[in-house]
Protein backbone atom coordinates (compact mmCIF):
# COMPACT_ATOMS: atom_id res chain seq x y z
CA UNK A 1 0.00 0.00 0.00
CA UNK A 2 1.28 3.79 -0.89
CA UNK A 3 2.57 5.72 2.15
CA UNK A 4 -0.42 7.12 4.25
CA UNK A 5 -1.60 10.30 3.58
CA UNK A 6 -2.83 12.49 6.19
CA UNK A 7 -5.99 14.74 4.91
CA UNK A 8 -5.11 18.94 4.38
CA UNK A 9 -6.46 21.44 5.79
CA UNK A 10 -6.45 24.10 2.71
CA UNK A 11 -8.77 25.41 0.28
CA UNK A 12 -8.83 23.92 -2.82
CA UNK A 13 -8.98 26.31 -6.16
CA UNK A 14 -11.81 25.72 -8.49
CA UNK A 15 -10.39 24.54 -11.31
CA UNK A 16 -8.59 21.74 -9.17
CA UNK A 17 -11.78 21.10 -7.36
CA UNK A 18 -13.34 20.86 -10.61
CA UNK A 19 -10.66 18.39 -11.67
CA UNK A 20 -11.13 16.05 -8.71
CA UNK A 21 -14.75 15.89 -8.64
CA UNK A 22 -14.01 14.13 -12.41
CA UNK A 23 -11.08 11.95 -11.26
CA UNK A 24 -13.77 10.55 -8.54
CA UNK A 25 -16.65 10.14 -10.81
CA UNK A 26 -13.97 8.24 -13.24
CA UNK A 27 -12.68 6.07 -10.48
CA UNK A 28 -16.18 5.57 -8.67
CA UNK A 29 -14.90 6.86 -5.54
CA UNK A 30 -17.48 6.50 -2.67
CA UNK A 31 -19.27 9.93 -1.93
CA UNK A 32 -19.24 9.43 2.25
CA UNK A 33 -21.64 6.36 3.45
CA UNK A 34 -24.95 5.50 3.07
CA UNK A 35 -27.36 5.99 6.28
CA UNK A 36 -27.60 2.50 6.58
CA UNK A 37 -23.67 2.04 6.83
CA UNK A 38 -23.43 5.16 9.18
CA UNK A 39 -26.02 4.15 11.50
CA UNK A 40 -24.21 0.15 11.96
CA UNK A 41 -20.68 1.73 12.31
CA UNK A 42 -22.15 3.41 15.39
CA UNK A 43 -24.19 1.00 17.26
CA UNK A 44 -21.25 -1.10 16.56
CA UNK A 45 -18.53 1.53 18.17
CA UNK A 46 -21.07 1.68 21.57
CA UNK A 47 -21.00 -2.26 22.16
CA UNK A 48 -17.74 -4.21 21.14
CA UNK A 49 -16.97 -7.34 21.65
CA UNK A 50 -14.36 -7.07 24.43
CA UNK A 51 -11.88 -9.80 25.32
CA UNK A 52 -11.32 -10.52 29.18
CA UNK A 53 -7.05 -10.49 29.02
CA UNK A 54 -6.45 -6.69 29.61
CA UNK A 55 -2.85 -5.97 28.61
CA UNK A 56 -3.28 -1.85 29.45
CA UNK A 57 -0.10 -2.53 31.33
CA UNK A 58 1.92 -2.43 28.73
CA UNK A 59 3.11 1.07 27.43
CA UNK A 60 2.28 1.37 24.23
CA UNK A 61 2.82 4.25 21.42
CA UNK A 62 1.56 5.00 17.73
CA UNK A 63 4.01 6.20 15.28
CA UNK A 64 2.31 7.76 12.56
CA UNK A 65 2.29 10.72 10.09
CA UNK A 66 1.39 13.58 11.86
CA UNK A 67 -2.42 14.40 12.24
CA UNK A 68 -3.73 10.99 11.29
CA UNK A 69 -6.72 9.60 13.33
CA UNK A 70 -7.14 5.83 11.64
CA UNK A 71 -4.38 4.63 13.81
CA UNK A 72 -3.93 0.98 13.23
CA UNK A 73 -0.59 -0.50 15.15
CA UNK A 74 0.96 0.22 18.76
CA UNK A 75 3.77 -0.40 20.24
CA UNK A 76 6.79 -1.65 22.42
CA UNK A 77 9.99 -3.33 22.74
CA UNK A 78 11.75 -4.68 25.29
CA UNK A 79 15.14 -6.51 26.33
CA UNK A 80 14.64 -10.14 27.28
CA UNK A 81 17.63 -12.63 28.49
CA UNK A 82 18.30 -13.76 25.14
CA UNK A 83 17.48 -10.59 22.62
CA UNK A 84 14.17 -8.60 22.60
CA UNK A 85 10.45 -8.79 23.14
CA UNK A 86 8.11 -7.05 20.65
CA UNK A 87 4.17 -6.01 21.96
CA UNK A 88 2.40 -5.04 18.41
CA UNK A 89 -0.75 -4.32 19.06
CA UNK A 90 -3.27 -4.07 16.12
CA UNK A 91 -6.91 -2.74 15.66
CA UNK A 92 -9.16 -5.46 16.76
CA UNK A 93 -12.04 -4.37 13.56
CA UNK A 94 -13.55 -8.01 13.77
CA UNK A 95 -14.67 -6.75 17.62
CA UNK A 96 -16.67 -4.00 15.95
CA UNK A 97 -17.77 -5.16 12.59
CA UNK A 98 -20.12 -8.91 12.11
CA UNK A 99 -19.68 -10.71 8.86
CA UNK A 100 -22.31 -9.33 6.05
CA UNK A 101 -23.40 -6.31 8.66
CA UNK A 102 -23.96 -3.42 6.65
CA UNK A 103 -20.16 -2.31 7.62
CA UNK A 104 -18.66 -5.04 5.98
CA UNK A 105 -20.78 -4.94 2.98
CA UNK A 106 -19.29 -1.72 2.12
CA UNK A 107 -16.07 -2.58 3.53
CA UNK A 108 -15.88 -5.55 0.81
CA UNK A 109 -16.98 -2.81 -2.29
CA UNK A 110 -13.84 -0.86 -1.22
CA UNK A 111 -11.43 -2.74 -0.39
CA UNK A 112 -8.88 -0.09 1.43
CA UNK A 113 -9.01 3.62 2.48
CA UNK A 114 -8.01 6.07 -0.99
CA UNK A 115 -6.15 9.09 0.11
CA UNK A 116 -6.26 12.52 -1.80
CA UNK A 117 -4.82 15.94 -0.48
CA UNK A 118 -8.28 17.35 0.44
CA UNK A 119 -10.18 14.49 1.11
CA UNK A 120 -9.64 10.74 2.81
CA UNK A 121 -12.55 7.96 1.08
CA UNK A 122 -12.27 5.46 4.51
CA UNK A 123 -12.46 1.83 4.46
CA UNK A 124 -14.95 1.85 7.20
CA UNK A 125 -17.12 5.06 8.49
CA UNK A 126 -15.13 7.15 11.18
CA UNK A 127 -17.09 6.27 14.11
CA UNK A 128 -14.86 3.33 13.88
CA UNK A 129 -11.82 4.32 11.38
CA UNK A 130 -10.84 7.30 13.41
CA UNK A 131 -13.11 6.54 16.56
CA UNK A 132 -13.83 3.48 18.64
CA UNK A 133 -11.44 1.03 16.72
CA UNK A 134 -8.41 3.44 16.33
CA UNK A 135 -5.94 2.89 18.82
CA UNK A 136 -5.62 6.52 19.77
CA UNK A 137 -3.72 7.72 23.14
CA UNK A 138 -5.21 6.98 26.48
CA UNK A 139 -7.77 4.90 25.00
CA UNK A 140 -8.90 1.21 26.17
CA UNK A 141 -9.55 -0.65 22.78
CA UNK A 142 -9.80 -4.02 21.85
CA UNK A 143 -6.64 -5.58 19.89
CA UNK A 144 -5.25 -8.35 18.33
CA UNK A 145 -1.72 -7.95 20.00
CA UNK A 146 1.48 -9.94 18.69
CA UNK A 147 4.45 -10.83 20.99
CA UNK A 148 7.33 -11.62 18.44
CA UNK A 149 10.70 -12.87 20.65
CA UNK A 150 13.81 -12.24 19.07
CA UNK A 151 17.54 -13.19 19.80
CA UNK A 152 20.43 -11.10 20.47
CA UNK A 153 20.61 -10.38 16.47
CA UNK A 154 17.03 -9.61 15.38
CA UNK A 155 16.14 -12.97 14.25
CA UNK A 156 12.53 -14.63 14.89
CA UNK A 157 12.41 -16.90 17.57
CA UNK A 158 8.66 -17.25 18.71
CA UNK A 159 5.71 -15.45 17.89
CA UNK A 160 1.79 -15.69 18.84
CA UNK A 161 -1.42 -13.88 18.68
CA UNK A 162 -3.98 -13.01 21.09
CA UNK A 163 -6.71 -10.53 21.49
CA UNK A 164 -6.27 -8.40 24.37
CA UNK A 165 -7.27 -4.70 26.06
CA UNK A 166 -4.60 -2.58 25.11
CA UNK A 167 -3.99 1.60 25.81
CA UNK A 168 -1.61 3.62 24.18
CA UNK A 169 0.40 5.96 26.05
CA UNK A 170 1.13 8.53 23.11
CA UNK A 171 0.23 9.31 19.90
CA UNK A 172 3.93 9.99 18.07
CA UNK A 173 5.08 11.25 14.80
CA UNK A 174 8.01 10.22 12.96
CA UNK A 175 10.04 13.36 12.56
CA UNK A 176 9.69 13.66 17.03
CA UNK A 177 10.52 10.38 17.20
CA UNK A 178 13.72 10.70 14.86
CA UNK A 179 14.53 13.95 16.86
CA UNK A 180 13.93 12.02 19.61
CA UNK A 181 16.19 8.87 18.88
CA UNK A 182 19.18 11.12 17.61
CA UNK A 183 19.46 13.24 20.60
CA UNK A 184 19.80 10.47 22.57
CA UNK A 185 17.31 10.85 25.12
CA UNK A 186 14.55 8.19 23.71
CA UNK A 187 12.97 6.22 25.95
CA UNK A 188 14.15 2.59 25.66
CA UNK A 189 10.96 1.42 23.51
CA UNK A 190 12.10 3.54 21.06
CA UNK A 191 15.96 3.47 21.73
CA UNK A 192 15.48 -0.09 21.15
CA UNK A 193 13.30 0.29 17.70
CA UNK A 194 16.47 1.64 16.17
CA UNK A 195 18.48 -1.38 17.32
CA UNK A 196 16.06 -3.91 16.04
CA UNK A 197 14.96 -1.87 13.04
CA UNK A 198 18.77 -1.96 12.05
CA UNK A 199 18.89 -5.65 12.71
CA UNK A 200 15.96 -6.82 10.55
CA UNK A 201 17.37 -4.59 8.05
CA UNK A 202 20.21 -6.83 8.47
CA UNK A 203 18.39 -9.80 8.17
CA UNK A 204 16.82 -8.62 5.30
CA UNK A 205 20.01 -8.11 3.08
CA UNK A 206 21.74 -11.66 4.37
CA UNK A 207 18.38 -13.09 2.42
CA UNK A 208 18.85 -11.19 -0.08
CA UNK A 209 15.73 -8.85 0.32
CA UNK A 210 15.46 -5.35 -0.74
CA UNK A 211 13.70 -2.18 -0.55
CA UNK A 212 14.17 0.59 -3.06
CA UNK A 213 14.76 3.93 -1.09
CA UNK A 214 13.05 6.29 -3.81
CA UNK A 215 11.69 9.84 -2.62
CA UNK A 216 8.19 9.85 -2.80
CA UNK A 217 6.13 12.27 -4.78
CA UNK A 218 3.96 14.29 -2.24
CA UNK A 219 1.18 16.76 -1.73
CA UNK A 220 1.71 19.56 0.82
CA UNK A 221 -0.40 22.60 2.05
CA UNK A 222 0.96 25.92 1.11
CA UNK A 223 -0.32 29.19 1.99
CA UNK A 224 -2.05 29.89 -1.92
CA UNK A 225 -2.96 25.69 -2.30
CA UNK A 226 -0.81 23.07 -2.74
CA UNK A 227 2.61 22.29 -3.84
CA UNK A 228 4.81 18.86 -4.42
CA UNK A 229 8.18 17.68 -3.05
CA UNK A 230 10.15 14.71 -3.43
CA UNK A 231 10.88 13.40 0.30
CA UNK A 232 12.80 11.08 1.03
CA UNK A 233 11.98 8.90 4.36
CA UNK A 234 13.48 9.11 8.04
CA UNK A 235 15.30 6.32 9.25
CA UNK A 236 12.44 5.40 11.73
CA UNK A 237 10.42 4.81 8.82
CA UNK A 238 12.70 2.20 7.85
CA UNK A 239 12.23 0.78 11.26
CA UNK A 240 9.03 1.34 12.17
CA UNK A 241 8.10 -0.97 8.69
CA UNK A 242 10.60 -3.59 9.29
CA UNK A 243 8.53 -4.34 12.81
CA UNK A 244 5.15 -4.25 10.99
CA UNK A 245 6.97 -6.61 8.06
CA UNK A 246 7.79 -9.05 11.03
CA UNK A 247 4.71 -9.31 11.61
CA UNK A 248 3.41 -10.08 8.26
CA UNK A 249 6.37 -12.52 8.23
CA UNK A 250 4.82 -14.15 11.42
CA UNK A 251 1.69 -14.23 10.18
CA UNK A 252 2.53 -16.07 7.09
CA UNK A 253 4.76 -18.93 9.31
CA UNK A 254 1.71 -19.69 10.90
CA UNK A 255 -0.93 -19.65 7.88
CA UNK A 256 1.46 -21.95 6.05
CA UNK A 257 2.23 -24.14 9.20
CA UNK A 258 -1.50 -24.20 9.40
CA UNK A 259 -2.34 -24.90 6.04
CA UNK A 260 -5.28 -21.75 5.75
CA UNK A 261 -4.66 -18.13 4.97
CA UNK A 262 -3.98 -16.13 2.29
CA UNK A 263 -0.40 -13.87 1.76
CA UNK A 264 0.43 -11.32 -0.08
CA UNK A 265 2.90 -12.84 -2.89
CA UNK A 266 5.34 -11.64 -5.84
CA UNK A 267 6.73 -13.77 -8.46
CA UNK A 268 10.85 -13.41 -9.14
CA UNK A 269 12.63 -11.83 -11.72
CA UNK A 270 13.03 -12.92 -15.00
CA UNK A 271 16.40 -13.34 -16.24
CA UNK A 272 15.43 -11.33 -18.83
CA UNK A 273 14.74 -7.99 -16.56
CA UNK A 274 18.02 -8.47 -15.06
CA UNK A 275 19.85 -8.64 -18.29
CA UNK A 276 18.16 -5.63 -19.28
CA UNK A 277 18.47 -3.67 -15.98
CA UNK A 278 22.13 -3.99 -16.53
CA UNK A 279 22.22 -2.78 -20.12
CA UNK A 280 20.55 0.36 -18.22
CA UNK A 281 23.00 0.55 -15.53
CA UNK A 282 26.07 0.66 -18.65
CA UNK A 283 23.95 3.28 -20.06
CA UNK A 284 24.25 5.53 -17.11
CA UNK A 285 27.92 4.67 -16.78
CA UNK A 286 27.01 2.93 -12.76
CA UNK A 287 29.65 0.32 -12.40
CA UNK A 288 27.74 -2.93 -11.56
CA UNK A 289 30.52 -5.92 -11.32
CA UNK A 290 29.31 -9.23 -12.25
CA UNK A 291 30.04 -10.60 -9.09
CA UNK A 292 27.41 -7.91 -7.48
CA UNK A 293 23.77 -9.10 -6.84
CA UNK A 294 21.12 -6.68 -7.05
CA UNK A 295 19.79 -6.53 -3.66
CA UNK A 296 23.39 -5.30 -2.75
CA UNK A 297 23.87 -2.94 -6.34
CA UNK A 298 20.59 -1.50 -5.27
CA UNK A 299 21.76 -0.42 -1.57
CA UNK A 300 24.72 1.41 -2.74
CA UNK A 301 22.68 3.62 -5.32
CA UNK A 302 22.26 6.97 -4.08
CA UNK A 303 18.29 8.74 -5.15
CA UNK A 304 20.07 12.17 -4.98
CA UNK A 305 22.22 11.74 -7.86
CA UNK A 306 20.47 12.37 -11.03
CA UNK A 307 21.96 8.96 -12.80
CA UNK A 308 21.28 6.42 -9.78
CA UNK A 309 17.84 8.33 -9.38
CA UNK A 310 17.23 7.43 -12.84
CA UNK A 311 18.56 3.76 -11.83
CA UNK A 312 16.23 3.21 -8.71
CA UNK A 313 13.23 4.40 -11.14
CA UNK A 314 14.10 1.38 -13.44
CA UNK A 315 14.11 -0.64 -10.54
CA UNK A 316 11.08 -0.79 -9.93
CA UNK A 317 10.34 -2.44 -12.86
CA UNK A 318 12.32 -5.99 -11.45
CA UNK A 319 9.40 -7.07 -9.09
CA UNK A 320 6.16 -6.44 -10.52
CA UNK A 321 2.79 -8.49 -9.95
CA UNK A 322 2.58 -8.56 -6.64
CA UNK A 323 -0.89 -10.15 -5.69
CA UNK A 324 -3.00 -12.29 -2.74
CA UNK A 325 -2.72 -15.89 -2.84
CA UNK A 326 -5.67 -17.63 -0.46
CA UNK A 327 -5.48 -21.54 0.62
CA UNK A 328 -6.78 -24.29 2.65
CA UNK A 329 -5.99 -27.77 3.02
CA UNK A 330 -2.59 -27.48 1.47
CA UNK A 331 0.46 -25.25 1.01
CA UNK A 332 0.68 -23.39 -2.35
CA UNK A 333 3.33 -23.07 -4.31
CA UNK A 334 5.14 -20.19 -5.42
CA UNK A 335 4.04 -18.37 -2.52
CA UNK A 336 6.93 -16.26 -1.58
CA UNK A 337 7.49 -12.34 -1.56
CA UNK A 338 9.99 -12.39 -3.47
CA UNK A 339 11.12 -8.66 -3.42
CA UNK A 340 11.38 -9.76 0.44
CA UNK A 341 12.59 -12.61 -0.33
CA UNK A 342 10.58 -14.33 2.70
CA UNK A 343 7.13 -15.56 3.03
CA UNK A 344 4.75 -12.92 4.22
CA UNK A 345 1.55 -11.27 4.51
CA UNK A 346 -0.73 -8.48 4.94
CA UNK A 347 -1.76 -8.11 8.46
CA UNK A 348 -0.73 -5.24 10.36
CA UNK A 349 -3.36 -2.41 8.58
CA UNK A 350 -7.01 -3.48 9.17
CA UNK A 351 -8.74 0.22 9.59
CA UNK A 352 -7.20 0.61 5.96
CA UNK A 353 -6.66 -2.63 4.05
CA UNK A 354 -9.44 -5.20 3.82
CA UNK A 355 -7.34 -8.31 3.81
CA UNK A 356 -5.85 -7.99 7.12
CA UNK A 357 -8.87 -8.34 9.27
CA UNK A 358 -8.75 -12.02 7.80
CA UNK A 359 -5.45 -12.70 8.11
CA UNK A 360 -5.59 -11.90 12.07
CA UNK A 361 -8.51 -14.29 12.21
CA UNK A 362 -6.79 -16.86 10.97
CA UNK A 363 -3.59 -16.41 12.87
CA UNK A 364 -6.28 -16.34 16.10
CA UNK A 365 -7.41 -19.17 15.17
CA UNK A 366 -4.15 -20.82 14.33
CA UNK A 367 -2.29 -19.69 17.52
CA UNK A 368 -5.62 -20.34 20.36
CA UNK A 369 -6.27 -24.06 18.53
CA UNK A 370 -9.51 -23.14 17.35
CA UNK A 371 -11.56 -23.74 14.02
CA UNK A 372 -11.37 -20.56 12.20
CA UNK A 373 -14.39 -19.01 11.37
CA UNK A 374 -16.38 -19.93 8.88
CA UNK A 375 -17.14 -16.62 7.83
CA UNK A 376 -13.44 -16.13 7.01
CA UNK A 377 -13.14 -19.32 5.12
CA UNK A 378 -16.02 -18.63 3.27
CA UNK A 379 -14.42 -15.30 2.28
CA UNK A 380 -11.18 -16.29 1.75
CA UNK A 381 -11.40 -17.14 -2.34
CA UNK A 382 -12.64 -14.28 -3.44
CA UNK A 383 -9.94 -11.85 -1.62
CA UNK A 384 -7.61 -11.94 -4.12
CA UNK A 385 -9.83 -10.73 -6.52
CA UNK A 386 -11.38 -8.15 -4.38
CA UNK A 387 -8.08 -6.85 -3.32
CA UNK A 388 -6.91 -6.75 -6.80
CA UNK A 389 -9.33 -4.28 -7.60
CA UNK A 390 -9.06 -2.17 -5.06
CA UNK A 391 -5.61 -1.67 -5.41
CA UNK A 392 -5.89 -1.41 -8.81
CA UNK A 393 -8.03 2.18 -7.79
CA UNK A 394 -5.79 3.19 -5.40
CA UNK A 395 -3.12 3.11 -7.91
CA UNK A 396 -5.20 5.01 -10.60
CA UNK A 397 -6.89 7.55 -8.50
CA UNK A 398 -3.87 8.66 -6.46
CA UNK A 399 -1.65 9.02 -10.08
CA UNK A 400 -3.99 10.70 -11.23
CA UNK A 401 -4.74 13.57 -7.98
CA UNK A 402 -0.99 14.37 -8.58
CA UNK A 403 -0.91 14.59 -12.12
CA UNK A 404 -3.67 17.22 -11.80
CA UNK A 405 -1.47 19.09 -8.95
CA UNK A 406 1.07 19.11 -11.21
CA UNK A 407 -1.25 20.91 -13.93
CA UNK A 408 -2.42 23.31 -11.19
CA UNK A 409 1.33 24.25 -10.27
CA UNK A 410 2.18 24.72 -14.23
CA UNK A 411 -0.99 26.14 -15.76
CA UNK A 412 0.45 29.41 -16.31
CA UNK A 413 3.69 28.77 -17.24
CA UNK A 414 3.19 27.08 -20.86
CA UNK A 415 6.63 27.80 -22.80
CA UNK A 416 8.66 28.02 -19.94
CA UNK A 417 12.14 26.05 -19.63
CA UNK A 418 13.04 23.79 -16.32
CA UNK A 419 16.07 22.05 -16.05
CA UNK A 420 15.08 18.51 -15.27
CA UNK A 421 16.24 14.39 -15.40
CA UNK A 422 15.70 11.94 -17.62
CA UNK A 423 14.37 9.05 -15.48
CA UNK A 424 12.79 6.55 -18.08
CA UNK A 425 13.17 6.44 -21.65
CA UNK A 426 10.95 3.49 -24.21
CA UNK A 427 12.38 1.74 -26.64
CA UNK A 428 12.18 4.51 -29.77
CA UNK A 429 14.47 6.86 -27.23
CA UNK A 430 11.66 9.36 -28.48
CA UNK A 431 9.53 10.05 -25.17
CA UNK A 432 10.18 8.92 -21.53
CA UNK A 433 9.38 10.70 -18.17
CA UNK A 434 11.35 13.56 -16.91
CA UNK A 435 11.87 14.74 -12.75
CA UNK A 436 11.36 18.24 -12.28
CA UNK A 437 13.31 19.35 -8.92
CA UNK A 438 11.10 22.75 -8.33
CA UNK A 439 8.40 22.31 -8.53
CA UNK A 440 8.96 18.34 -7.61
CA UNK A 441 6.95 16.87 -10.99
CA UNK A 442 7.47 13.85 -12.92
CA UNK A 443 5.84 14.21 -16.49
CA UNK A 444 6.34 12.67 -19.79
CA UNK A 445 8.19 14.34 -22.54
CA UNK A 446 9.00 13.78 -25.89
CA UNK A 447 12.36 14.59 -27.93
CA UNK A 448 15.20 13.01 -29.86
CA UNK A 449 17.54 10.49 -28.62
CA UNK A 450 16.46 10.91 -25.20
CA UNK A 451 19.47 10.61 -22.59
CA UNK A 452 18.59 8.23 -19.58
CA UNK A 453 20.20 9.49 -16.29
CA UNK A 454 20.99 12.79 -17.72
CA UNK A 455 20.50 16.46 -16.58
CA UNK A 456 18.23 18.24 -19.98
CA UNK A 457 16.70 21.24 -20.05
CA UNK A 458 12.84 20.67 -20.86
CA UNK A 459 10.08 23.14 -21.89
CA UNK A 460 6.43 23.02 -21.08
CA UNK A 461 4.61 22.15 -23.82
CA UNK A 462 1.21 21.78 -22.02
CA UNK A 463 -0.62 21.42 -19.00
CA UNK A 464 -4.15 20.51 -19.06
CA UNK A 465 -7.04 19.83 -16.56
CA UNK A 466 -9.37 18.65 -18.99
CA UNK A 467 -6.86 16.10 -19.62
CA UNK A 468 -5.38 16.33 -16.23
CA UNK A 469 -1.70 16.06 -17.35
CA UNK A 470 0.99 18.05 -18.04
CA UNK A 471 3.82 17.10 -20.91
CA UNK A 472 7.41 18.96 -21.59
CA UNK A 473 9.33 18.98 -24.89
CA UNK A 474 13.50 18.06 -24.95
CA UNK A 475 14.64 21.62 -25.04
CA UNK A 476 18.94 21.12 -24.73
CA UNK A 477 20.49 18.42 -23.15
CA UNK A 478 23.45 18.99 -20.92
CA UNK A 479 26.57 17.56 -21.87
Amino acid sequence: MPARKVELPVVVPPELAAGLARIRSEQQVPDGFPADVTAAAERAAAAPRLPTLDRTDLELVTIDPAGSRDLDQALHIARAEDGFVVSYAIADVAAFVTAGDPVDQEAHRRGMTLYAPDHRTPLHPPALSEGAASLLPDQVRPALLWTLRLDAGGQMTDAEVVRALVRSREQLDYPGVQAEIDSGSARESLALLRVVGRWREQRERERGGVSLQIPEQEVVPAEDGWRLEFRAPLPVEGWNAQISLLTGMAAAHLMLYGQIGILRTMPPADAGSLRRLRQTAKALHIAWPAELDYPEFVRRLDPHVAAEAAMLNACTTLFRGAGYQAFSGSVPEDAEHSALAIDYAHCTAPLRRLVDRYAGEVCLALCSGTPVPEWVTRALDALPAEMAAAGHRASAYERAVIDLVEVGLLAGRIGEVFPATVIEVDRSRQRGVVMLAAPAVEAKVVGPDLPLGHEVSVRLATASFEAGAVTFELATAKP
